[in-house]
């Protein structure tokens, strides 16, 4: 079964994700606080997994490691678990990985479906003459949140009940732009996917536009169409 959806000035493909990852990368920087009321540590990279310690907003953590968005932290009294991203913030930017290396691990990291997406498009693009789009490692992780809250919550549009419009998403999220679209389809492989994305206009124009220079793919596995993808496409 597939399905594919175009609204306003905005493109969508479903994406469906994969497993996420389970090995620890770099967190890309060391020294980092806590920026919301209270944040539980977990045991694993999940909500599913225990509370080992309620920390309070401005605590400050040492970041060890990253699985995807969680990040593997220490506390001050030598406590280790892991947190979600959105939740703590660096205090050391000089540590920070710059921009080009932090791209290029984002890219390392993708999934076969996620990697058949980006050089398709890019492919396209490009014989369009067109510059090839970069991964936001942040719109990669609220890609995929776009695709699961589709499939959790067995709707398939641009405007979605937890997080609202996809521009209201990425701001949510703290993803600023200049421009941005998306594309959501539900097919069940990548090619097919990017296939119903070329033969559509919108979603065409989506893909070969030249004011995007990131984007973030999100493709979870999906009972009704195989796959659900998302690519989001910003422009800064």
């Amino acid at each position: 079964m597939r399905k594919i959806f175009l609204l306003i000035t905005i493109l969508f493909l479903m994406p469906i994700k994969t497993s996420a990852v389970n090995y620890i990368t770099d967190a890309g920087f060391y020294n980092c606080y806590v920026n919301t009321n209270s944040l539980n540590i977990r045991s694993g990279p999940g909500t599913n997994y225990g509370v080992v310690k309620v920390v309070n907003k401005g605590t400050n953590l040492r970041a060890l490691g990253k699985i995807k968005n969680w990040y593997l932290v220490q506390t001050n009294d030598d406590v280790f678990g892991m947190v979600n991203g959105w939740y703590i913030s660096p205090t050391n930017t000089n540590n920070i990985v710059n921009n080009t290396v932090l791209e290029n691990k984002a890219s390392e990291t993708l999934t076969n479906d996620e990697k058949t997406i980006l050089n398709l498009v890019n492919k396209a693009r490009k014989e369009a003459g067109f510059t090839e789009l970069k991964v936001d490692t942040k719109l990669m992780e609220v890609a995929e949140l776009k695709s699961k809250d589709m499939e959790d919550k067995n709707y398939f549009s641009h405007t979605s009940p937890t997080y609202g419009s996809p521009f209201d998403m990425m701001k949510t999220f703290g993803i600023t732009y200049k421009s941005a679209g998306e594309n959501i389809a539900g097919y069940s492989t990548a090619q097919k996917a990017f296939e119903g994305w070329m033969n559509s206009e919108g979603h065409r124009a989506n893909i070969l536009n030249s004011s995007y220079n990131y984007t973030g793919i999100g493709i979870v596995d999906s009972k009704r169409y195989g796959k659900l993808f998302t690519q989001m496409f910003i422009g800064r």
